[in-house]
């Protein structure tokens, strides 16, 4: 899209809260700098993003949730975009583009709702950053229980589970999965992610992803945690493709200030995917990676809704001795 066509489209967008409901947004950008052999060794501003959501009622039951997310110059994504019809808290039908409830960082993984500044390893690995599909949503709370379900394009084969977002089906197949779970209490709860969906364009390999989420919260701290473990058919005559990770995250409640530390880990074999792979007769060169990561942050509340993150990422990899250790700085504000 143009930067015409963009100010337009953001022109009309704009207009909707006045005349229909409320907007809301985010704003960050990042500074990082790592070791010598780390993606940026040099230190560099970058990942300047905006996030506007659009909502509002249509009538009593029916309602609209639309989230535009632009990323440097003038690309942007659409997060959302979907019509809602709630008759009670236990039923809710979503129709469109929705963020996929796979785990809980998929659904609040916005610079101003995390305590770090990047994505946990199995999370960056596993799938999509910031997963979404576009199809049929359910999701209700009785009480305690609350559920989700869901029917949509599903993934496609790329090089790898992180490159696997897509907006028109490539196959026959649906996309179908849901995560259930309990609150525990008002601040905690545990749940179980399921994902199932052909992902091949010969609509013949099955691409299954598992995962628990955990978030325990008491007076000072909070514990926020996700395991996750995938299996991929690869053609016949080759061993299935698995990745298994994990993140448990740890922050102290210390008034403006927050400290953080989280330790990771991913393991991840596939002998088909991997660097060079376009299709299922060009297979890539493989993937064999098995990474761990303790990440140590600060989050300083300036104001209520503006943040400043610090981030310090020890990052180890299997049999390899890299220097490829980073720092990041994230300023993100929300209104």
């Amino acid at each position: 899209m143009n930067k015409k066509n963009l100010l337009f489209f953001l022109l009309i967008f704009s207009l909707i809260p006045f005349l229909f409901g409320e907007t809301r947004g985010y704003l960050s950008f990042e500074y990082i700098k790592g070791q010598a052999q780390a993606d940026v060794p040099h230190g560099s501003f970058q990942n300047a993003q905006a996030g506007l959501f659009f909502s509002g009622a249509v009538t009593a039951k029916v309602f609209y949730v639309s989230e535009i997310r632009f990323v440097e110059e003038s690309q942007f994504e659409l997060n959302q975009a979907l019509i809602s019809y709630q008759p009670s808290t236990s039923f809710n039908l979503k129709l469109g583009l929705y963020l996929v409830p796979f785990g809980k960082y998929n659904l609040s993984s916005r610079p101003h709702q995390t305590m770090l500044v990047n994505d946990p390893l199995n999370v960056e690995y596993m799938f999509p950053s910031r997963w979404r599909d576009i199809g049929i949503l359910f999701e209700g709370r009785t009480r305690s229980f609350f559920y989700s379900a869901y029917l949509g394009n599903g993934l496609s084969e790329s090089e790898n589970l992180s490159g696997g977002q897509q907006y028109r089906d490539n196959n026959v197949d649906k996309g179908k999965g849901g995560r259930v779970g309990f609150a525990l209490n008002q601040w905690s709860e545990i749940a179980y992610s399921y994902f199932n969906g052909k992902y091949d364009e010969d609509n013949s390999r099955d691409l299954v992803l598992h995962g628990v989420d955990l978030v325990w919260s008491a007076e000072g701290f909070q514990i926020l945690s996700e395991y996750s473990k995938a299996y991929l058919d690869n053609p016949e005559g080759l061993e299935p493709g698995e990745a298994e990770g994990y993140f448990v995250q740890l922050s102290f409640n210390m008034g403006a200030i927050r400290p953080v530390v989280s330790y990771q880990k991913i393991k991840y074999e596939d002998r088909f995917h991997g660097p060079g792979f376009l299709s299922s007769d060009t297979p890539g060169t493989g993937i064999l990676e098995e990474k761990s990561r303790w990440a140590l942050g600060l989050v300083c509340s300036v104001s209520q809704n503006f943040f400043l993150k610090f981030e310090y990422d020890f990052n180890r990899e299997e049999d390899l001795e890299l220097k490829d250790d980073s720092f990041s700085l994230q300023a993100a504000l929300s209104f």
